[in-house]
């Protein structure tokens, strides 16, 4: 007797149909989003390379959940680029972009005083296709953020390291004369180190620092930056501190190297009186990286989880919000009260979904407060620059409301007080010593999703004046074709004939592999370099 065929389940809840690229040849393709064992996956084929999946998120419940955070976007004054190939080939920005310039980022040079085993821009001492901007360009990238934002709000000189750029100062100084709020210097410290003189400068100019700082373990540093630079990263933290520099410490947390340093780092961000938060930034994997299962990578909930753990007298995960601005999956933040021994998480005093829960159709008890706790949870804050510190303490002062609030206000403060933070009378006090947590994942050709793309409000400023999503930069080959013109070396397009160079280079078809098979990642790291070689 012949049973009839049963149906199977599968083993993955479908959640959305995007593109994205291929991590090989950077060809636009299908992909789609899944939900399984609570992780959330993207995956995608391409009919040259094959298969490719990766983690996305690793807690798949609060990626859905995250959903409800997503802010409509606001139009830029001026868009630089015309819709013809679509998002991501247009860059940018493009009339179809969802989403206005946040930050701006200007990679000054590709120049570096460290050859990093990890290193997104592929910088280092001997690059053969280096370049340094001019006056002139620097100028340029400027005045299209300008133009483009009206009154931008932050502006970050990368690199490479700028800090050994020899105008460093001067483009800092022009970003200041065009009136852009919030000026930040990315750099690994090591000038800052070195050179009493130059953290003077910096804080005549009202510079806000972006510092490299992965860890306190020789391994970390070791493993992620070749050198052990904790002398150097103390002593640069303490220069900041004698002349009133404000500095953020920026991890990048890498699967089997740093994560366990996760709560040691904000532990020492907040003792010492220079520090005003920590960006934590899962390695993304372009340019220089070591060997890794993109199946198996570190993400927002990773981080987020980890401080949990190693923090937990401080710390619950609904501690820390989404940014709204961009997509909600990509950026999250909390802000901390702290007398550098004692914390109270800023969610802890007001139902932040109130006021950030775009989709539930709410009535707010305080409706002014909504564009308050808008700028403080977005790419645009940054601690001690202006503005920040008077919406916190705008905020704060709401704990005091009565009515739905009361209770909650009446818990937070009997907290508050157990801890040794008198509130409200110290609000003042505490909103300019509040500490900012950042938890940051940016795409790279792996996990690149053109539905989050599209409202990326990160843009690299080039010196043709373009402000391209930084994670399309990263990863689309964006950051190639901008190298190359700057080296004299002129590219006619995102990635020229990638297919047919990939086809050349990995010349194993598509149809001899199995549906399971994944081209390694040795080998597709190796295709990218030769593509590389091959348009330059």
């Amino acid at each position: 007797m012949n049973r009839a065929p049963r149906r199977v389940e599968r083993d993955e809840v479908f959640l959305e149909y995007t593109k994205s690229i291929c991590p090989v040849c950077k060809a636009v393709i299908d992909a789609e989003v899944n939900a399984r064992d609570n992780k959330v996956f993207l995956r995608k084929v391409c009919r040259h390379h094959g298969p490719f999946e990766v983690l996305v998120y690793s807690d798949a419940e609060a990626y859905l959940g995250l959903q409800r955070f997503n802010r409509p976007g606001t139009v830029p004054l001026r868009t630089q680029t015309e819709v013809e190939a679509g998002c991501p080939l247009d860059c940018g920005l493009c009339p179809e972009h969802k989403q206005h310039a946040c930050l701006g980022i200007i990679e000054i040079n590709s120049g570096c005083n460290l050859d990093c085993p990890v290193c997104f821009a592929d910088s280092g001492r001997h690059q053969p296709d280096g370049f340094s901007l001019t006056h002139d360009q620097v100028a340029a990238a400027l005045d299209a953020f300008v133009a483009a934002e009206g009154e931008p709000e932050v502006v970050m000189f990368s690199g490479g390291e700028p800090s050994i750029h020899p105008h460093v100062l001067d483009f800092l100084s022009m970003a200041k004369d065009r009136g852009i709020k919030n000026v930040v210097l990315n750099t690994n410290g090591i000038r800052l180190a070195h050179d009493p003189r130059f953290a003077e400068h910096l804080a005549g100019l009202d510079v806000r620092i972006y510092l490299q700082f992965d860890g306190l373990e020789a391994a970390t540093h070791l493993a992620l930056r070749g050198r052990d630079l904790r002398r150097a990263k103390k002593t640069a933290l303490d220069r900041c501190a004698e002349v009133g520099l404000t500095v953020l410490l920026v991890a990048a947390v890498e699967s089997g190297v740093n994560e366990a340093e996760l709560g040691s780092i904000v532990r020492y961000g907040i003792a010492h009186p220079a520090v005003r938060g920590v960006v934590f930034q899962p390695v993304t994997h372009a340019g220089r990286h070591g060997a890794f299962d993109p199946r198996d990578r570190l993400t927002n909930a990773d981080v987020i989880a980890g401080l949990v753990a190693q923090c937990p007298e401080w710390f619950e995960t609904g501690d820390f919000f989404p940014v709204p601005c961009c997509s909600p999956t990509c950026r999250s933040v909390t802000y901390l009260l702290t007398d550098g021994q004692d914390v109270v998480p800023v969610p802890r005093l007001l139902p932040m979904d109130r006021y950030l829960d775009y989709l539930a159709n709410r009535v707010l008890p305080d409706p002014g407060l909504r564009p308050m706790l808008e700028e403080l949870w977005s790419a645009s804050a940054v601690p001690g620059g202006p503005g920040v510190t008077d919406r916190l303490a705008q905020v704060l002062a709401s704990v005091g409301v009565t009515g739905e609030l009361e209770a909650l206000a009446g818990k937070a403060l009997a907290a508050c007080a157990a801890c040794g933070v008198d509130l409200p009378e110290a609000l003042g006090e505490l909103a300019s010593r509040a500490f900012m947590i950042v938890v940051q994942d940016f795409q790279d050709a792996f996990t690149l999703n053109v539905r989050t793309l599209m409202k990326c409000c990160v843009e690299e400023l080039t010196p043709d004046g373009r402000l391209i999503p930084f994670c399309a930069y990263n990863s689309v080959g964006y950051r190639e074709q901008v190298r190359a013109r700057l080296a004299g070396r002129a590219v006619p397009g995102v990635v020229p004939n990638a297919i047919e160079l990939a086809e050349q280079l990995v010349p194993t078809p598509y149809g001899s592999r199995t549906a399971s098979d994944t081209p390694s990642l040795s080998s597709a790291r190796e295709v990218q370099v030769n593509i590389g070689r091959v348009l330059r």
